[in-house]
Parts: C-alpha cells; structure tokens; sequence
C-alpha cells in the first residue's frame, strides 16, 4: 500500500484527471461491449495510457534529464485527440439518440428564429473566410498561453493551467456522451451545399475539410450525419477557448489581448459557420463555469494531500 501511495504522490493533478477518466471509459466499454464493437481495444489503450502516466510522472520527479519533464508537460496534447476519437467509438453505440430538436427548441425559445439562418442573411465571402480561419486557431490557442507562461518561468501557473484545459476537454467529452448532438450544419443547412452557400476566398474550403476530416466525414463520406461526432453539445470550442482567455487575464499573459479579441470572434464563429446552436455555447459558459468552480477545489485538495508546493488558486 505504501509503494501504491508513493507512486500515487507521483501524479500532478492532471494525470489524476486522466487517470480517473481513463477508468471510467474502460467501465463504459465493458458495461456496453456488446454494442461498442471496438470495445477490448479501447480498454487497452486505455489501460496503456495509465501505465505511461505513471511510468512518465514517475521519471519526471525522479530522474533529472529534461526530457522527461518536457514530455510530462505536453503529452496531454495528443492525449486529448485520443480522447476525442475514442468517446466517437462509444457515443452513437452507448446513447443511439441526437438531441438536436430540443437544442433547436431551445434556440427558438430565446430568439423567436433559428441564429444560422439569420446569419446567413448578413455571410460574405471576406466574412466567412476571416472567421473559417479564426476558428481554426482553436486547438493552438491552448498551447500558445502554455508556451508563453513557460517562457515567462510561470510554471505553477502553467501547471495549474494545463490541469484546467485537460480538466476542462474531458468534461466536455463526458458532455458529449450525455447529451449527443451533430449540429445544425446537418439539421437546419444541407451539409452537401455548405462550401457552395458559404464559400470564402482561398482557405475555407481546405479549413473545412481538415475539420471534417477530424469529425470523421472526410469528402466522400456517404451520409454523413450519420456517422459524424456528436460533438456539439457543449460547444467545446465555446468552453475551452473561454477557460483560455479567463487565464490569460488571470496569470498577466502578454498575449492577452490577442486571445480576447480572436477567441471572442472564434465563438461567434461557431454559429456563424453552422457548427453549432446558441444552445450550444450557452453550454459551454457553464461547462466553463463547472470546470473552474470545481477545478480549483480539487487542485488544491491534491496540492494540499500530496505535500506540493504548487500555487493554490484562490
């Protein structure tokens, strides 16, 4: 038990996170194996990615090479698109529902009309090709605060901050597998005509297919709605990118404009470009809100129990 402590003590609170998380995924797959067909190899990986989180908050504490440190560090990033591929294998099989008619309801209830239609109306290609672009940042901003905090020798604010945006993607994802939705690009639009009705000017089209290609519909995928993620509730990108330039204010980032400005078109993006509802991003506020509320008290809580000298977030 000792020896279990002691490597437990080993963990920051980001591997405690995707540890957790990684346990409750291989739960989900062997509850629901008869119906994930790639249930065994989930919870292999997931039980190799527990192994490498001990293995690697084992040599970053204990061996002085900085490698290990680096590696501990950003390991996370490729982590999460695991993550996100891996809740696509268990979502449609585990839940076989959408809930897009409540979110379009609830997009009804509080404007009297659907927002991506509306949009619509005021779309150019300048628009729709600053915005496309915008919205491609997304998966970067994340790590740009990271390096710039480094750069700044910010680690427990950069600690704090990756536990923060790891903590934050996998509730998400836990939103993902509890309420299932593909978005109005597929319910209110025709997916077929999207490039055609909103074209840009010389990125959109490329920009899109990569985020198609991420959500499993590259071009030439046959019904594609059928198989998309069911990723649109909550808007991540609402939640993430919000949790981004909440930081970035909070630890004095000199990039701080520059999230606040680009994140704030990259939300609006999401419904301009028909990804998501306003539902959708009235999620994600509160996604953020849950992530922060009970981020800082677990934070300190394995601060406090592992005898760290982390900074404690008021």
């Amino acid at each position: 038990m000792k020896k279990i402590f002691v490597l437990l003590t080993n963990l920051n609170q980001a591997d405690v996170i995707v540890t957790l998380f990684c346990t409750f995924l291989s739960f989900l797959n062997i509850l629901f194996c008869s119906q994930i067909e790639t249930w065994y190899l989930n919870v292999l990986m997931n039980c190799l990615i527990i192994l490498f989180v001990f293995f690697i908050s084992y040599q970053s504490k204990k061996n002085t090479k900085i490698f290990y440190n680096h590696v501990h560090f950003w390991y996370f990033v490729p982590l999460i698109f695991l993550f996100f591929k891996e809740v696509y294998l268990m979502v449609d099989p585990v839940r076989g529902i959408i809930i897009d008619n409540e979110l379009i309801k609830i997009d009804r209830l509080i404007f009297g009309f659907d927002p991506t239609i509306e949009l619509y109306k005021i779309s150019s290609p300048f628009f729709t090709e600053l915005l496309q672009i915008v919205y491609g940042t997304f998966f970067f901003l994340p790590v740009i605060l990271g390096i710039d905090l480094i750069l700044r020798d910010k680690t427990s604010e950069f600690k704090y901050s990756t536990f923060i945006i790891v903590y934050g993607f996998i509730l998400s994802f836990i939103g993902y597998i509890l309420f299932p939705a593909i978005g109005p690009r597929f319910t209110l639009h025709s997916f077929d005509t999207n490039n055609i009705e909103m074209p840009g000017l010389f990125f959109t089209d490329m920009l899109r297919e990569i985020v198609n290609s991420g959500e499993s519909i590259p071009t030439g995928t046959p019904n594609p709605a059928s198989v998309v993620q069911r990723d649109a509730f909550p808007s991540g990108h609402t939640q993430m990118t919000l949790l981004v330039m909440y930081l970035s204010v909070k630890f004095g980032s000199r990039l701080k404009i520059f999230f606040l400005v680009n994140g704030s078109l990259l939300i609006f993006a999401t419904v301009y470009l028909r990804y998501h509802y306003v539902a959708d991003l009235i999620g994600g506020f509160l996604f953020m809100l849950l992530t922060l509320w009970s981020g800082k008290y677990f934070y300190n809580w394995w601060d406090k129990k592992t005898d760290r000298t982390d900074l404690l977030i008021n």
